[in-house]
């Protein structure tokens, strides 16, 4: 494990994070991020994260985009967490950093294993679903507000019979969290995507924390509405509800049921009352987010297989208008969110 070499691709709030973990258990690793004051700020004074009211600097290795290509030595270990929608560009700038044998782990929400595995090969391609809670908002300097105790992973291999694969990046990972290996990682990666299309746009489009927005009434009805949807879209796909979030399966159970208890589970362990989730942060920063990764797939899917996802068409609607500039996040869009008997607004 000290003798592999590492890579971050998209040191973010997340992507940071785990790797400030992982240069501070003894490894060889190397940040790769698009935004460029960014890494003159980690090259100058390290990476900061902060939590739990402690702030702990970590000297790290940082790279430009464009400085990839210039890396002569490949990478053992790659950890994709750009956002889901540049996941394609991100797995070509990569390639030829890699060698035969090398792994590429997709870390980012919505189902992105199929895209890298068409561009590194479905042999280096391992999926991870992954809990933990930061945010960014200057240069060099992350708000972590899951604890490593309570940060969680799961990872898997695109193809089967991959173990030694799958237990080097267990391995690795568990330097920033609690880490197991899923015998089905597309179906955990979909329950993640429950989870998030529950949480998500409904809390980033008032503007709010999710665990506020949950609060707002009428809200806690459309987060359930989403992910019930979402987990009725990916039985219809061909996934299955399998244990994620230490939160079993009640094979008994009425499947919207146990988007439920997930939702319910995220709330209580997983957000604190100051989390923000990634679209809205994405959004107060005047990026877009990975609406069309999450709820605009639940809707997408649906439609394609000649279903309905109602709800989370409606909150896709609305998250594009305030990506047009039409709309801000904020509280009063609560009126287009719960009034599900009018049209999905355009």
């Amino acid at each position: 494990m000290p003798d592999l070499r590492i890579a971050v691709l998209g040191t973010g709030a997340q992507g940071a994070s785990v790797g400030a973990d992982l240069v501070r258990a003894g490894l060889d690793v190397t940040f790769i991020d698009q935004w460029a004051a960014h890494v003159e700020a980690m090259r100058a004074d390290g990476v900061q994260v902060k939590v739990a009211g402690e702030a702990q600097t970590t000297d790290v290795t940082a790279l430009h985009l464009y400085e990839v290509c210039e890396q002569r030595k490949p990478f053992d270990v790659v950890l994709v967490a750009v956002k889901a929608y540049d996941t394609r560009w991100a797995c070509e700038m990569i390639v030829p950093a890699l060698h035969p044998t090398s792994l590429v782990v997709g870390m980012q929400n919505g189902m992105t294993m199929d895209a890298m595995a068409q561009i590194v090969g479905p042999e280096r391609t391992i999926g991870a679903v992954v809990e933990i809670a930061a945010n960014m908002w200057d240069p060099g300097i992350i708000n972590r507000e899951t604890p490593r105790s309570d940060t969680w992973f799961s990872v898997g291999a695109h193809e089967e019979g991959r173990q030694a694969a799958e237990e080097t990046v267990v391995a690795l990972l568990q330097h920033a969290g609690s880490t197991r290996v899923s015998d089905d990682i597309r179906s955990s990666k979909w329950m993640k995507l429950v989870v998030n299309a529950a949480e998500g746009l409904p809390s980033s489009i008032l503007g709010l924390p999710v665990i506020e927005a949950s609060n707002v009434p009428g809200i806690r009805d459309v987060m359930t509405s989403a992910g019930d949807e979402a987990i009725r879209a990916g039985l219809a796909l061909g996934y299955r509800s399998v244990p994620i979030l230490d939160t079993p399966v009640d094979v008994e159970a009425e499947p919207a049921a146990y988007a439920r208890r997930l939702l319910d589970r995220v709330l209580s362990h997983y957000n604190s009352p100051t989390t923000k989730f990634a679209v809205l942060q994405d959004w107060l920063k005047g990026r877009r987010g990975e609406v069309d990764d999450v709820s605009g797939l639940v809707a997408h899917e649906q439609a394609r297989l000649g279903g309905e996802a109602p709800v989370n068409r409606r909150l896709v609607a609305v998250a594009h208008r305030i990506e047009r500039g039409e709309l801000s996040p904020e509280p009063d869009n609560v009126t287009m969110l719960v009034a599900s008997g009018d049209p999905v607004p355009s």
